[in-house]
């Protein structure tokens, strides 16, 4: 998956270090939300943005991740992509998140139902686990409308900042669940 449009103005692709200062002025425009489900958005600096893409590169060198950059117009807007696979046993997590300017427009959506069907298609993945704060309706709508199913809540599960914990509502999807009634991962919104 090294490139991948989505429609006419938008198209995914692989993070290269020399995107290491355009994510970085995205995350800064995009701190206070951010920060509000992520820890590491807290206080990113310049030089963690560049160390994390060589992280997500490495990791998908190997096999054990995989991080794309969502571009509209030729700009990076998002990142979605699975920080962790586990090849021995054909899962991952989804990891996502999208410029505040560019939410509501399906981007996310579109985005993300690309990177379920590389995960079953090309990786042969069975099992793809999202994890979102309970209160997070927006990346909780991008889960359910792909067909991901709410299987419960982790207790104070993903420490935010200082004594700030999220309760975190698990969403997953298998393989087999494209092929029931209902699936719904064809759907762009």
């Amino acid at each position: 998956m090294p490139q991948l449009a989505l429609d006419e103005n938008r198209r995914m692709r692989p993070l290269a270090e020399a995107d290491a200062a355009e994510l970085h002025s995205l995350i800064e425009r995009n701190r206070a939300q951010l920060a509000r489900w992520l820890q590491w958005a807290q206080d990113q600096t310049p030089e963690q943005t560049l160390a994390y893409i060589r992280r997500a590169l490495a990791k998908e060198s190997d096999g054990h991740g995989l991080t794309r950059a969502i571009l509209a117009e030729r700009r990076i807007v998002g990142v979605v992509g699975f920080p962790r696979i586990d090849p021995p046993h054909r899962c991952a997590e989804i990891g996502y998140w999208l410029d505040e300017a560019h939410q509501g427009r399906g981007i996310m959506t579109s985005s993300l139902a690309a990177l379920v069907e590389h995960a079953f298609e090309s990786l042969q993945l069975n099992r793809l686990e999202i994890r979102t704060d309970i209160e997070n309706a927006a990346s909780r709508a991008v889960a359910e409308r792909l067909g991901f199913r709410y299987e419960g809540t982790l207790r104070q599960a993903y420490r935010i900042a200082g004594e700030r914990y999220s309760d975190d509502a698990v969403y997953s999807l298998l393989a087999a669940d494209r092929d029931q009634p209902g699936a719904r991962l064809d759907q762009s919104r």
